[in-house]
């Protein structure tokens, strides 16, 4: 859906999209990096499981939420890229542990 405009150099990192080894600049959003995707959506809602995209990219909407590094419903416009971060698309309900 997007590119990057210019190449990061030496700010690049790599994070993991569902296990897939990502490029992605030093600073840039998760929500950013997930936009340039082929599936640019993070998430599915709970009830009819339809895909989402992050829509506001500042932390109102809530469209943006993933999973970074086990930790569920994380918004992913307001959290930075860092190198190694594992982010999972959230798929469905989220499940609750006691």
């Amino acid at each position: 859906m997007f590119r990057k405009l210019h190449d990061p150099g030496a700010q690049t990192v790599t994070i993991f999209i569902d296990g897939r080894p990502v490029p992605a600049e030093l600073g840039e959003s998760v929500a950013a990096v997930l936009l340039r995707q082929p599936e640019a959506w993070c998430r599915t809602t709970p009830i009819s499981e339809s895909p989402r995209a992050p829509y506001c990219m500042m932390g109102v909407c809530f469209e943006c939420l993933v999973e970074v590094d086990g930790l569920a419903s994380v918004q992913g416009c307001l959290t930075p890229v860092r190198n190694g971060m594992r982010v999972a698309r959230q798929q469905g309900p989220r499940s609750l542990s006691a």
